[in-house]
This record gives C-alpha cells, sequence and structure tokens, in this order.
C-alpha cells in the first residue's frame, strides 16, 4: 500500500508540473520521474544499495533556476533524501560556462535505539549544506570538458565534511542511427570525505530516442585508490521519464 501511495504521489506531481510548462512570468518548468535497481547519489561512492525512485523538478528563469530533488526507497517508500537546489549561470557564452550553486540537503535512516533492554527504530535526518562549482569548456556543439566541485558540511551526521573535485567529459549527443543518440560523461573524481579520501572513476550513460520522453541510463563507479568505506564497483541501470 505504501508503495502505491507514492507512485500516486509521483505521478499527480508530474502531472501537476506538466500542465504548468511556462507560467505568465517567463519561468520554465521541466523534470524526471527515475526508477532505478540502485540508488546511487550525486557522489557515486555513496549508494542506497537498492531499489529507488527519484524526482526532479527544475523551475528556471533567465540565469537563475531552483531545483528540488526528492529520492525514496522502493521497497518500503521511506524518504532517501531531499535536496533543494539554487542554480546560479555565472558565465553563458557559447565556448564557456560556469555554473554555480548551494543547496540545504537531508539524508534519512533509521536507527536501532535498546532503551530499558526494548528495541526501537527511530526515523532520523541528518542535515547537510552544500555548495558546487561547475566551469565547463565547449570543444565543439556537443562536446565538452569540464571540473566539478563540491563542497559540504553536516551538521548532525557522522560525516562532517565532505570535498569532491572531478574532472570529467560530456558527450551530449552521440548519433546511433537516424532516431537514437547517447549521452556519456566520464568522469575521474578526488573524494575527501573527514579524515579519509580516495580516487574514483565514474560513467554515465544515457540511451535517448529523439522526442520520446523515455531513457534508460546506467551509472558505473569503479574505486581506483581509497581509504574510504564503500565497494570497489557499483552500478545501476534506470528508466526516467522526463517533461
Amino acid at each position: 500500500m505504501n508503495k502505491f501511495f507514492l507512485l500516486f504521489a509521483v505521478f499527480h506531481i508530474t502531472s501537476a508540473c506538466f500542465s504548468q510548462v511556462k507560467d505568465s512570468t517567463g519561468t520554465l518548468v521541466s523534470g524526471s520521474i527515475n526508477l532505478t535497481n540502485n540508488g546511487i547519489s550525486l557522489v557515486p561512492t555513496f549508494t542506497l544499495g537498492k531499489p529507488a525512485t527519484i524526482v526532479d523538478v527544475a523551475l528556471r528563469r533567465k540565469r537563475l533556476s531552483f531545483e528540488p530533488q526528492f529520492a525514496f526507497a522502493l521497497e518500503d517508500a521511506k524518504p532517501w533524501y531531499f535536496i533543494f537546489w539554487l542554480r546560479y549561470k555565472l558565465i553563458e557564452k557559447s565556448k564557456f560556462k560556469m555554473g554555480v550553486g548551494f543547496h540545504p540537503g537531508f539524508v534519512f535512516s533509521t536507527n536501532e535505539v535498546i532503551n530499558n533492554g526494548i528495541a526501537k527504530e527511530y526515523f532520523t535526518a541528518a542535515r547537510f549544506f552544500v555548495g558546487e562549482l561547475s566551469p565547463n569548456y565547449f570543444i565543439s556543439k556537443n562536446t565538452s570538458i569540464g571540473l566539478y566541485y563540491l563542497h559540504s558540511r553536516g551538521f548532525n551526521s557522522d560525516l562532517k565534511q565532505l570535498n569532491f573535485l572531478g574532472i570529467n567529459t560530456n558527450f551530449s549527443r552521440i548519433k546511433l542511427g537516424d532516431k537514437f543518440f547517447m549521452r556519456a560523461t566520464p568522469q575521474i573524481y578526488y573524494l575527501k570525505a573527514n579524515d579519509s579520501d580516495g580516487l574514483y572513476f565514474t560513467s554515465n550513460f544515457t540511451l535517448a530516442k529523439q522526442g520520446f520522453p523515455i531513457t534508460v541510463s546506467s551509472i558505473l563507479n569503479n574505486k581506483l585508490q581509497s581509504s574510504i568505506p564503500s565497494d570497489d564497483f557499483v552500478w545501476n541501470i534506470s528508466l526516467a521519464y522526463s517533461f
């Protein structure tokens, strides 16, 4: 029953946003619903380890955008994380673009506490404040290279401080015939979490059809060398509906 209400809420949000693609102020609304066999976060070292659904909504006006994201575990419909990005495009040239952003975020977990010999489960939320910087240089219309830097501070979490620095290449439109194309974003990144650090390679692949709102994507993440507790290799496959 929880799964039913989760999916109902997700599709209700989608239909509401879809009906307001552009309002009278010129604000553009877009978004996606993503179903995956393994939830992988923005920092792909950290995963949910089980099926998840992620709902993205973006409201853009000129260079400013508000981009909330809501992630849930599919098994029990419990929230995984909520984040609320506020992003601004500092530079927007034909060859060079750079954006900045920040968000308050909440990561949810269930913890078991024994009180007077009785085990009780408590649903808690760890709070984070995150900032990002993302410069990109365009080699061609569909190919760019860039840096991505993210800094996170945790307030009621064991993860007090996190730094992420990635070098990426983005191939936004690799033709696979007349109607199909693929997007690929390979990236090598350095991650420091509290006093531990590591080096990783990750890549995101998306298969899409021209004019069709459903895409298939996959994230691969491989640990090269790291002292951060995590799996050596993680992957997922996802189905997304975009509007």
